[in-house]
This record gives C-alpha cells, sequence and structure tokens, in this order.
C-alpha cells in the first residue's frame, strides 16, 4: 500500500540516504541506541517533511527503533522520487510524488492519517490541519507530535488560542540546536546553493533584498554578504530593524527596495510580502524567489496578472514581462527555493535538527501516559543539551566544565 511514481528509482534513492547517512554522525548513534532500545514498537509514526535523502534517512532511524512508518512529503516540488522508492523498498509505507496537484497532495496526506497514527511528525502543520478537520475521531488516540518550522508552530499557536488542539506538540523549531544552526546556518547555506544552481548567476556585486530578519533572514542575509553582495533587509518589526542595521547591512521599506534589487529572497512566514506594486518598480531581470514555508510570501498570482508575457527560462525559471517591458524571473514557482530547486540543508545541520526530532518523539513515546496542562510544549532543555554535546563531538570541539566553587557561586 504506497503511491509513488516509480519503484525503479529505489538504487539511486539508495545511494543518496547512504551518502548523507555517512554525514550524520548523530542520527547514526541514535539508530544504534534505538535498535536496541525499541522506544516506538508497536507505534504508528505518521511524517510530513520535505522528502529528500536526510529525511528518509529519520524515516529509517525510527523504524531501526520499532515504528512503522507512514511517510509524505510536505511540499510538492521538493518530494524525490527516486528517495520515495528507495524507502518503498526498504518496506516504509510512502504516499508521494514529484509535483503532485493540490488534490494528489492533500490525498497523500490523507492516507498517512486513515492508519490512525501515535505520534505525529509534521512540517508546516498540513499533518496537524487535516487530522483536527478530517479525522477528529482519530485524535485521541494521538500521543503527540512534533512540528519542524516556525511556520507550522505559528498554525499550532492559534489552534491552540483557540482551545482547538487536542494533542500535545512539541515545538521542535524553538529548540536552540534547531533554530540557531538550522534556520540561520542551513537556510543561509542552502537558499544560495539552490539559487546557484538554478540560475548559474553570480551574487558578488548584486544587491540582494532578504524580506523578514528572523533566524531564517538573518542567515540569509549573512551568506549573501560573504558572496560579495550589496544586503537590503525589509523588516516590520523595528527591534529586529535595528538588529539589522548594527549587523552592516541597510533597512528599507519593501517600496524602496523593490527598484533597487536584483535578488529578492522572502523569510517571513507571511503572505503578500512582494506584489503588484512593488513587481512594477522592479528592474529588468530581476530575480524572485521564497525561502519560506509557503508559496504566499511572492505574490505569483499577482504577478501572472500583470504579465504580457510568459516564458520558461530554464528548469525552474519562469519569466514574467511587465507592461514597462522588463523581464522578471520566478524561481520554483515561488515555492520553499532550497528544497524545491536545491538539495535542502546541509546534512551536518540536520543532523542536529532531525537529532532533535527523534529525541523528541522518543520523549512522547516514554511519556505516552503522561497528562500535559499546555497543549504546546518545549524540547525538554536536557533533550537539547544532549544534541548539543553530541555536535561538539562531531565538530571536534570542547567546553570548560564549572568547578564545585564556580557552581556555588552561580548559585547564590
Amino acid at each position: 500500500m504506497n503511491q509513488i511514481k516509480d519503484i525503479s528509482l529505489a538504487p539511486v534513492g539508495l545511494q543518496k540516504i547512504d551518502w548523507v547517512r555517512r554525514n550524520m554522525p548523530l542520527l547514526r548513534g541514535l539508530e544504534q541506541e534505538f535498535a536496541q532500545a525499541k522506544p516506538f514498537a508497536g507505534l504508528n509514526v505518521a511524517l510530513s517533511v520535505h522528502l529528500e535523502a536526510k529525511t528518509a534517512y529519520l524515516c529509517q532511524v525510527l523504524a531501526a527503533g520499532g515504528a512503522t512508518m507512514w511517510i509524505t512529503g510536505s511540499n510538492p516540488l521538493s518530494t524525490q522520487d527516486d528517495i520515495a522508492a528507495a524507502l518503498v523498498d526498504q518496506g516504509l509505507h510512502v504516499f508521494a510524488w514529484y509535483n503532485a496537484t493540490q488534490e494528489e497532495y492533500d490525498e497523500h496526506v490523507r492516507e498517512v492519517l486513515k492508519i490512525g497514527p501515535q505520534i505525529i511528525i509534521d512540517d508546516g502543520g498540513d499533518l496537524i490541519t487535516m487530522m483536527h478537520h478530517e479525522f477528529p475521531q482519530l485524535c485521541e488516540h494521538v500521543i503527540g507530535g512534533c512540528e519542524e518550522t516556525t511556520t507550522g508552530i505559528l498554525r499550532l499557536q492559534t489552534m491552540a488560542q483557540r482551545g482547538d488542539l487536542r494533542f500535545p506538540m512539541i515545538r521542535v523549531n524553538d529548540a536552540d540546536c534547531k533554530h540557531l544552526f538550522d534556520n540561520r546556518y542551513g537556510t543561509g547555506q542552502s537558499v544560495f546553493d539552490a539559487i546557484d544552481k538554478t540560475t548559474n548567476l553570480i551574487i558578488a556585486g548584486k544587491t540582494v533584498v532578504v524580506a523578514g530578519y528572523g533566524w531564517c533572514g538573518k542567515g540569509v542575509a549573512l551568506r549573501a554578504k560573504g558572496l560579495g553582495a550589496r544586503v537590503v533587509v525589509t523588516e516590520i518589526d523595528p527591534i529586529k530593524g535595528i538588529e539589522a542595521i548594527m549587523d552592516g547591512f541597510s533597512l528599507m521599506r519593501m517600496e524602496e527596495a523593490a527598484p533597487l534589487g536584483d535578488v529578492f529572497i522572502t523569510v517571513t512566514g507571511c503572505c503578500d510580502v512582494v506584489k503588484a506594486e512593488h513587481f512594477t518598480a522592479m528592474k529588468d531581470g530581476a530575480i524572485l524567489c521564497n525561502a519560506g514555508h509557503f508559496d504566499v510570501e511572492v505574490n505569483v498570482k499577482a504577478l501572472q496578472n500583470l504579465a504580457v508575457a510568459k516564458q520558461e527560462m530554464r528548469h525552474n525559471i519562469m519569466g514574467y514581462q511587465m507592461p514597462n517591458g522588463n523581464w522578471l524571473h520566478l524561481l520554483a514557482e515561488g515555492r520553499l527555493v532550497n528544497l524545491a530547486a536545491g538539495d535542502g540543508h546541509p546534512a551536518e545541520i540536520m543532523d542536529m535538527s532531525f537529532a532533535i526530532q527523534a529525541l523528541s518523539a522518543k520523549h512522547l513515546a516514554d511519556n505516552r501516559d503522561a497528562k500535559f496542562d499546555d497543549m504546546l510544549l518545549p524540547v525538554p532543555r536536557e533533550i537539547d543539551l544532549d544534541v548539543a554535546r553530541r555536535a561538539l563531538a562531531f565538530f571536534g570541539g570542547a567546553t570548560d566544565e564549572l568547578t564545585d566553587e564556580q557552581e556555588r557561586y552561580l548559585n547564590g
């Protein structure tokens, strides 16, 4: 019972998974521990994360711990068909293929929920949202879940505030070992990996406009600066705006930045960040891309409505000619560019993020009979510190330890 594109692609997918496994030492260690302890024995785990090699290895680690895995992607353009085939070849259940229609995507999400999962691992909130809307009768069997992204946590917060969230969810994205590294260094590198792979154009000497100066925006701006770009930041938060200025970047409104930018990168989690009045002010050849979870940050519909001509420039680049004759180039349909047009974050970064995911899921399994007062839970601090220590061992670093006297001093 699977829905994938082509099982014959499995050997290529297995090769990709083997490569990331060699470069994800934290998950390798957890795989060994889970294989012995079987913390997920007898549990159905439903997972919706960008379906590429690093996610596949997380699925294998959870399966090694006894989980029966039901897997789909979290974005139609980030699913890799060879990875889906490889997981099916290894006996896991997969419902996903590249470039699924909205109807197909929804059906894939639906299929992984029908089985009645006890643990849910989500990236963006689609699993949780559909679970509550279409399968409310199954919610009572859910031990809990983990949410990977800022966007998903925002959706969960809305549900929790309304009193609609029916089982506990761990805010994986808020863990220090997730957002400080994945959001900043992972997004920073993977966005420009994807832009370079897609456009084959240089960043040095260009003006890069970064919309949003959260952790992802900080990483994107830092990498743009390192590549030799002039960086302009747009923000709605005055505190983050001051931070951007003190980090050495220009801060202005999008309407001011629109005529200046060569490359526009949105990382806000909000909609209509770049819209009609901005498109008409942009220079010829401007590149538009989104690094937020959903394809709403660049208003693609407004772009299409304005265009007097449309042309595919190369794979994952669609050109739109404005009424003034200027061509604007949209990458990956405005979807998450680092995965829809690239391979996502580096393996070492996702090793930390997915170690947080795996240990948070284990925490839920270990505490399946616990009663939580709050439905939105932080990652336990001991898990954050455990992952940090494991990562330090890999990177070859070491920290000092407090003496007994120092402990007494700090604790009064």
